[in-house]
């Protein structure tokens, strides 16, 4: 169900409620010192800037006023580093080589606090790795084992769906519900309808369902499906697909900042 997490985001815009945002930040990743931040997202069907500044000394800033709360990506040049929600508060982000961390307003507390839980659920699958390689160095079973491991696989994908899917659905209703289920489908080739989706669907709030993106990925995704059935004809039922990190992005050990940096300047 869940791809692959830690490229960069390009977010749609999801709405609230008027506020001044802003933002104070840090790096200690020496590389990153004068490089251009952006805050981006979506505007009918177009992303644009929202706002921009400079690292400079390891601190960069960020202020503004909103007549929303909006789920915004902090881009670096043409890569989006992490999702972002601009709300009332002073927000923090932190940028080094373990981590890229967004706190300080409830909103963002709350997404990156789902994150970090995504985050460990993703090390629990690595460390499956870690377990199969040392018992083919322990000359075991290789069948037998990967059996087990197989099921300890399947435990931890069900613990991921059921994080998910609370998530989404406790957050219907504010832009983190609608902005994870951006990211958890983003990778998607082609809008898909999976048992997954029909769950979330089924129960979700008109507003979650009016949400333009939300509405729109499903609306393709039963076109999709009439398709495979046989029941309609093939059209351009593909959505677009930002760039955007998802929560396996987000989880992924070792996307550090320095190293997403890196690879950008070797472009």
């Amino acid at each position: 169900m869940i791809k692959t997490l830690y490229a960069l985001l390009a977010v749609l815009t999801f709405a609230s409620c008027a506020n001044t945002y802003n933002i104070e930040g840090s790096s200690n990743v020496p590389t990153l010192d004068g490089r251009m931040l952006f805050l981006k997202a979506y505007d009918d069907g177009d992303l644009k800037d929202i706002d921009s500044c400079d690292i400079v000394h390891g601190q960069f800033h960020f202020t503004g006023t909103l007549d929303s709360t909006r789920l915004v990506t902090l881009f670096m040049d043409d890569e989006g580093l992490m999702p972002v929600v601009l709300e009332k508060g002073e927000i923090l982000i932190k940028i080094d080589n373990a981590q890229q961390k967004v706190s300080g307003t409830p909103l963002n507390e709350k997404l990156f606090s789902f994150i970090e839980k995504y985050k460990q659920l993703e090390s629990e699958v690595s460390e499956l790795g870690h377990l199969q390689s040392q018992a083919i160095m322990d000359g075991k079973d290789l069948n037998e084992v990967n059996m087990q491991l197989a099921e300890k696989a399947s435990k931890i994908a069900e613990r991921e769906d059921k994080l998910v899917t609370s998530f989404i659905v406790e957050n219907f209703d504010n832009v983190l519900g609608p902005g994870v289920f951006f990211m958890m489908t983003a990778g998607h080739r082609y809008p898909e309808l999976s048992p997954w989706i029909e769950d979330i669907m089924s129960k979700a709030t008109d507003k979650f369902k009016n949400n333009p993106y939300v509405s729109d990925y499903y609306r393709k995704a039963q076109q999709n499906q009439a398709i495979m059935n046989g029941t309609a004809m093939p059209g351009d039922a593909s959505a677009p697909v930002p760039d955007v990190p998802t929560p396996n992005e987000l989880a992924a050990p070792g996307m550090a900042a320095a190293d997403s940096v890196a690879a950008t300047m070797g472009d």
